[in-house]
């Protein structure tokens, strides 16, 4: 059981490293109220391919990563438990 802790710590870690990343990585995405009150127009061709950029991939994998983490959390929180 030692042995999986650390292994999972470890995966955990880099998780983590790759998630901060990520995150200071990833540009600002500030529509503000303004963009609420009028509304962004959806019927560009930036709009409708937008995951297919390389924001969108990065917006893609932080999302996956946080799921990961959210996973390693609990399964660290069992194993020490345990």
């Amino acid at each position: 059981m030692e042995v999986l802790k650390y292994i999972v710590m470890a995966i955990y870690a880099i998780v983590c490293i790759a998630l901060v990343f990520l995150v200071l990585k990833q540009s600002k995405e500030d529509n503000g109220a303004s963009g609420t009150i009028v509304g962004a127009s959806a019927n560009n061709f930036y709009e409708k391919n937008k995951g297919r950029t390389k924001e969108g991939k990065m917006k893609t994998a932080t999302i996956v990563l946080m799921v990961v983490f959210a996973i390693l959390t609990i399964a660290l929180g069992i194993i020490y438990v345990i």
